[in-house]
């Protein structure tokens, strides 16, 4: 049994896109906040090396709605080396030329809570409630390391403390396999690891097996 309640965080934003990583080319995002990007927003409010966050719960606030949005990316992944050789031997880039048009699919008007708890690395010397109190009083603040998102760094996120009269939308429906986490091995090679999402009177419960590499 749970020592202690989960840690809480409502965020919201105009506009998300939690890309379903099987669309190579086109964005499409999942109806839903995955668990990766609810950690990599509790990880913009609060972070440090002596723990890792461990999302159980997502509460969907308002109806699920999409849009669509063609926008101007570029085709070649940037780089450091490549700059520094530019400035060695002489060259640049013509973002121009290298302009493509693609496709998104995204949310709009999205809001959730984002339940999760705080569990302690091997390293760690300190009580884990020291670390929820921090991450409590940051919330309170509005303080972060940096600006969360909703799954794309351009789609900004706000966040507060949930004020007790918060209803999940009631949606029960089944949404497949969604991506979980990435399970790293002994090797440091990632794997992703996918489970049965399933949205139950408007939240998403993650299973264990996300947080153990897809063992159950």
């Amino acid at each position: 049994m749970r020592d202690s309640p989960l840690l809480q965080v409502k965020v919201w934003g105009d506009f998300a896109c939690f890309t379903r990583p099987e669309m190579k080319v086109e964005r499409v995002s999942y109806p839903v906040m995955t668990p990766s990007a609810a950690r990599g927003i509790l990880e913009a409010i609060f972070w440090k090396p002596e723990f890792e966050w461990r999302v159980e719960e997502i509460w969907v606030l308002n109806p699920i709605r999409h849009f669509s949005i063609l926008r101007n990316e570029i085709n070649e992944k940037q780089s450091h080396r490549a700059a520094s050789g530019w400035q060695k031997s002489g060259g640049c880039y013509y973002a121009d030329e290298d302009r493509a048009q693609r496709h998104t699919l995204a949310l709009r008007d999205v809001a959730y809570i984002i339940k999760a708890d705080i569990v302690l690395r091997e390293h760690a010397d300190a009580d884990v409630a020291k670390y929820r109190d921090q991450f409590r009083r940051r919330v309170k603040k509005g303080q972060c390391l940096h600006r969360p998102g909703l799954g794309c760094r351009e789609f900004a996120a706000d966040f507060c403390e949930p004020d007790g009269t918060e209803i999940p939308e009631q949606i029960t429906d089944e949404l497949g396999l969604m991506l979980g986490e990435m399970a790293y091995g002994a090797g440091g090679r990632a794997q992703p690891v996918f489970f049965n999402a399933k949205l139950k009177e408007g939240i998403l419960y993650i299973p264990d097996c996300v947080y153990s590499g897809g063992k159950t």
